[in-house]
């Protein structure tokens, strides 16, 4: 499958070769991750070129993929590219500095994004299953956090034992920096998680995600720490976003522009009167990278179609209070939304 798509992209961005330095997209082509490398791509296939650091782990983890190995760096790469004019290089990834080497050896580029982005953006069954096993460790490694949470533990503190559930249960890293806010600080929708210390009766706010062989998750859920009587606003406002961020999965199709599904969300709290506190957009593709195409805004024209992987977070934001947002992880299947979030409460969870 992945020797099709790289066809397609070779073929879509009308260049000799294709030439690869972004680290997740050399991921994409070759399954093996590294900080540096290059992959060559032509007609007949691929070239990792891989220093020392890697040059073994490569051969391993590349065995019998057709997937051709060369050992050296920056000047082997430049070799193996002289037989090509015409070179497909990501535009908008590439630095000047690197174009103008390429330019100046003798090579025409040309613009291979925009076909690695109309490849990347429906996920085979193979991605599928990474980001949901991603999935599964994050909520699994939030039902084990839940019982850990103690008055007086640090936004940091919080952050740093789910991380340690995520890794425990087998994910390679974290998706994103994890946002744990507590009370007032979830009104900021990218709170820095800080030394804030947990009170009785503060909402807590936690956004996360983590990753498995390069493919993430990402997930975000309100509760309360205790009742202390005070939350009959935040009470209602939660039920809000609840009802908005489930009429995605029962109203979103195929079919529908990313403006579109936003707009599912938004007209809902806006008949709560919410709307002018939901300051973001409604989700965001995912993928190997936690912000990519589709993205679900008001601006986004995107048509939305089976096997594309996005994000459904609404939320609301009062400036000095407290925010709220509920978030899945979730896919198109047979043109109705499917969530990967499955094994923990959406409903008001109070500790």
């Amino acid at each position: 499958m992945l020797t099709e798509k790289l066809q397609k992209i070779y073929r879509e961005t009308c260049a000799d070769a294709l030439y690869t330095t972004t680290d997740y997209l050399r991921r994409y082509l070759t399954g093996f991750y590294s900080t540096d490398g290059f992959v060559i791509s032509d007609d007949k296939g691929s070239t990792f070129v891989a220093d020392l650091r890697y040059a073994e782990a490569a051969e391993k983890a590349l065995e019998g993929t057709g997937i051709k190995i060369e050992v050296g760096a920056y000047d082997r790469a430049q070799e193996l590219l002289e037989p090509y004019m015409k070179l497909g290089v990501p535009f908008d990834l590439i630095s000047y500095q690197e174009a103008k080497k390429l330019t100046d050896g003798g090579h025409e580029l040309f613009d291979s994004l925009p076909a690695f982005r109309e490849a990347m953006i429906v996920k085979d069954e193979k991605e599928i299953s990474l980001i949901r096993k991603a999935c599964e460790i994050a909520e699994d490694a939030f039902n084990a956090l839940l019982p850990e949470i103690k008055e007086g533990m640090t936004e940091t503190e919080v952050a740093a034992l789910l991380e340690y559930n995520m890794r425990r249960l087998g994910a390679s890293g974290t998706s994103f920096d994890t946002i744990c806010a507590f009370g007032e600080n979830g009104s900021v929708p990218h709170h820095e998680t800080g030394t804030r210390k947990l009170r009785f009766g503060d909402i807590i706010l936690i956004d996360f995600g983590c990753k498995v062989d390069g493919y993430c998750s990402d997930i975000t859920r309100t509760f309360l720490f205790g009742d202390d009587g005070k939350h009959d606003t935040f009470k209602k406002a939660y039920a809000e976003v609840l009802k908005a961020h489930n009429l995605v999965k029962e109203k979103v199709v195929s079919g529908m522009t990313g403006r579109e599904a936003d707009a599912v969300a938004r007209d809902s709290l806006k008949e709560a009167g919410l709307d002018k506190y939901f300051t973001h957009s409604l989700g965001h593709g995912i993928g190997l990278n936690i912000h990519e195409n589709p993205y679900l805004s008001p601006r986004g024209e995107e048509v939305l179609r089976d096997g594309m992987v996005f994000s459904d977070e609404p939320g609301v934001y009062f400036a000095g209070e407290f925010g709220i947002r509920i978030e899945d992880s979730v896919y198109l299947e047979n043109g109705r939304v499917v969530s990967f979030m499955n094994r923990t409460k959406k409903d008001l969870i109070i500790l």
